[in-house]
């Protein structure tokens, strides 16, 4: 080893004598030529100026379609709304219909319950003569048999007193 020789070239040629020992990343800046940062940054600018148009395009498109969904969602959301207020309405429909259903059972049992009431009443004065005729019947038939008793007493032989 002479004192002329270097530390990279050393480990340089140890690199070189065992491939297999050697890290992958070792010598990577040394192998990477010097960078113009002008370059850099003209190659920068380059490809800014080259995808910005269409990324801003992109961008905007992407903000329309966002609201497109806003009032597309804010449209669905009406809509779900008038057909609630139309399923409401069916449901008050129904309502009224079966409140008319009940109205007209209400206002038969009433017809129903009038007639009942009529017929016993007439019942009822029907049963008040029949029974105010078998009480004169039964009256008549007490005095007709009064009557028969007494003619019967005013019929039988009387003994005939003896004077």
């Amino acid at each position: 080893m002479s004192g002329a020789e270097r530390p990279e070239e050393k480990e340089a040629a140890a690199a070189a004598a065992s491939p297999g020992d050697a890290s992958p990343d070792e010598g990577v800046v040394e192998d990477l030529p010097l960078i113009d940062e002008k370059a850099v940054e003209q190659l920068t600018e380059g490809l800014i100026s080259h995808y910005l148009p269409d990324l801003q395009r992109s961008k905007s498109a992407l903000q329309e379609l966002t609201q497109n969904q806003v009032v597309l969602l804010e449209t669905l959301e009406q809509e779900i709304s008038k057909f609630k207020e139309c399923n409401s309405i069916l449901d008050i429909n129904a309502l009224f219909s079966e409140a008319k259903h009940y109205h007209n059972k209400l206002v038969n049992i009433r017809n129903e319950m009038m007639m009942l009431h009529e017929k016993t009443s007439k019942l009822k004065k029907r049963a008040l003569k029949l029974q105010q005729k078998r009480q004169k019947e039964e009256l008549e038939r007490e005095q007709q048999r009064e009557k028969e008793l007494e003619r019967e007493k005013q019929l039988t032989a009387k003994p005939a007193r003896r004077t």
